[in-house]
């Protein structure tokens, strides 16, 4: 179940992002609001995540889902560049996301 509570995490990261966006600054209310919401959201599936989990594999693949679901969010939402460069680097950082959970004892 950890692992469930850490991906959730993960997705309300991307969508806490996104959010951040359409909030422009935290100066449109309906937006903030939900990007603050969304953002206390992922924390909390985070705390549960680490209850079980290692605190730096749990943080570091935690923050890896954002990244790379949100830098593909900006490329979809937001026209954002799909350069070679910027997919190789999410590759890495999902390799990166796979090598901490096969790394994991148990």
């Amino acid at each position: 179940m950890s692992w469930i509570w850490l991906i959730i995490a993960g997705l309300l990261e991307i969508a806490w992002a996104v959010g951040l966006k359409y909030s422009e600054g935290f100066t449109r209310l309906r937006p903030s609001v939900i990007t603050v919401l969304l953002m206390l959201a992922s924390f909390w599936c985070l705390a549960q995540a680490v209850k079980v989990l290692p605190l730096g594999t749990s943080y570091a693949i935690w923050t890896g889902i954002g990244a790379v679901g949100t830098a593909i969010a900006g490329i979809v939402l937001f026209k954002e560049p799909a350069t070679a460069a910027r997919l190789a680097c999410m590759v890495l950082i999902v390799a990166g996301i796979v090598g901490l959970k096969l790394t994991l004892k148990g």
